[in-house]
């Protein structure tokens, strides 16, 4: 893939584009393989490769220029808005409606975030797309009184883009390195976006973490349901949750399944997707549940420890404590879904009761070093 932006020294978000995307694939499974080289009994599974191109389907578009001619995009080194609404690794149905998304702006008046001199409201734009081509888009403004601003041009917004489902505004009042703040208020009738990912439809509301690319998402959490369906538990616990997109896959009416997420948005959304899980063909409903809270002290709590776990940490890992806890467990199979595959091999130095029976590079960013790395860990020895 090229980049007209990448060429003119416009946008190095994306680090390894123009590199041919084959090369890329073939650096990261042998970086991960490296990385987990202690495991030498690992049977690799071929790599999951990505489109090249138009796999993001959702966009965090900083806003910079002004409201009468916003930018969307990043911000260069002087802090000012550089435009990239043809960027290459955005869903094209995303980047199909930037220009109304930027005259919504200049309709609302609102004046985009001035970094260098603290000024102005409108920061972010985020904008997320389902497989059935509906939208969500959130507003980040610096303060309450945009509120209305925004809610103004709902209408219009709405008009102007009929797959347009959910539009909210989130307040981000600090001056900080961070995408958005914790309050959100959301100004449609409806606040969450189903989304198609793998054979289960997820709930997304605003503040819920999902998968950027969609279909590596649905080769991940099916790779999963393989692994748990043959290990044949009766009970799982889905650690770091999300929106559910692991537990929704491994539910059968004869299995409990727990998920556990710190962010009350997320268990909110995959409460929804529970809710609405098909009965068996018995009639009996699917066991699954949710549950607001964090991984380590959950599982430090929730009594008998189940037949499978689930985990899925951020880039930090598991931590020392919640490795040490999982070694002790007795659990008899462990699926570990990794957007780090350094930590991940560091995390399992402090399991060494299990052994990576299976693992597989997931390519969920194209043209830059990142991929997922999941691994099958079977119990070695009992307690």
């Amino acid at each position: 893939m090229q980049c007209s932006y990448f060429d003119a020294g416009l946008c190095r978000s994306c680090t390894l584009m123009g590199t041919p995307y084959a090369e890329q694939l073939a650096v990261k499974e042998a970086t991960a393989r490296t990385l987990l080289a202690a495991h030498p009994e690992a049977r690799w599974l071929p790599a999951v490769a990505s489109e090249e191109s138009g796999f993001r389907a959702k966009a965090k578009m900083v806003v910079g220029g002004s409201s009468a001619a916003p930018t969307l995009g990043i911000l260069d080194g002087r802090g000012r808005g550089v435009d990239l609404r043809a960027c290459g690794i955005i869903a094209p149905g995303i980047r199909a409606v930037f220009d109304q998304l930027a005259e919504a702006i200049t309709r609302s008046g609102l004046e985009p975030y001035d970094v260098p001199s603290r000024a102005g409201e409108l920061k972010y734009l985020i904008a997320t797309e389902s497989a059935d081509g509906e939208l969500m888009v959130r507003f980040v403004v610096r303060s309450r009184a945009s509120v209305s601003a925004v809610q103004a041009i709902v209408p219009w917004l709405t008009d102007a883009l009929p797959q347009l489902a959910v539009v909210s505004v989130n307040l981000h009042p600090e001056h900080k390195a961070v995408v958005e703040g914790d309050e959100e208020v959301v100004l449609t009738p409806r606040s969450t976006l189903p989304m198609r990912v793998g054979d289960a439809t997820l709930q997304v509301r605003p503040q819920s973490f999902v998968q950027t690319n969609t279909a590596i998402a649905s080769a991940l959490y099916r790779q999963g349901r393989a692994w748990i369906d043959a290990a044949e538990p009766t009970s799982v616990w889905d650690l770091y949750c999300g929106v559910g997109g692991f537990a929704l896959h491994a539910a059968a009416p004869e299995r409990q399944v727990l998920g556990v997420e710190l962010s009350a948005d997320a268990v909110a959304s995959a409460r929804i997707a529970a809710a609405a899980l098909p009965a068996g063909p018995d009639g009996r409903m699917p066991g699954v549940r949710f549950e607001v809270g964090d991984a380590t002290s959950a599982v430090a709590s929730a009594g008998a420890p189940p037949d499978l776990v689930v985990v899925n940490p951020p880039r930090r890992g598991l931590g020392a404590p919640l490795a040490g806890w999982l070694e002790e467990s007795g659990v008899p199979t462990i699926v570990y879904s990794s957007c780090n595959a350094a930590s991940l091999a560091r995390d399992l130095e402090s399991m060494r009761s299990y052994r990576v029976v299976e693992a597989r590079l997931f390519d969920m960013f194209p043209q830059s070093t990142h991929s997922e790395v999941m691994v099958l860990l079977e119990r070695t020895s009992a307690l």
